[in-house]
């Protein structure tokens, strides 16, 4: 069975990527355009992602917020959560850890290492 994969960035070119990263490795690619969007999305799977990917800059909702609504929902609390942003800072590191997030990778993205990142949480998590 194929993993399914939500992510969640405001960067066409960078969803474009992911899925085609991705895609060809067996995954299941749900796209979300920012985090607002990736609520609504994850709302309306028929069944939990097994990994999601999130940006952290995005308008209407950011990556923080994102993490943090998912959390507040039991439904998601166990599901892994990989931020994928251009951000390295610390402190946001930290922020996302304690909202929720499973990991952090900084863009640009190594394919054979997102890949095995995805499979690592998945696994854990499962």
């Amino acid at each position: 069975m194929s993993l399914t994969i939500l992510t969640i960035d405001d960067s066409r070119t960078m969803r474009d990527m992911l899925n085609a990263a991705l895609t060809p490795s067996g995954f299941t690619v749900v796209q979300a355009e920012d985090g607002e969007h990736g609520v609504e999305v994850l709302d309306g799977m028929e069944r939990e992602p097994d990994v999601i990917i999130t940006d952290i800059n995005m308008p209407r909702k950011d990556g923080f917020a994102f993490i943090e609504d998912v959390r507040a929902d039991p439904r998601h609390r166990a599901t892994p959560i990989l931020v994928l942003t251009t951000e390295s800072d610390a402190e946001k590191k930290q922020r996302a850890r304690a909202a929720g997030a499973t990991g952090w990778i900084v863009k640009p993205f190594d394919q054979d290492k997102l890949i095995a990142a995805i499979r690592r949480v998945a696994a854990y998590s499962g």
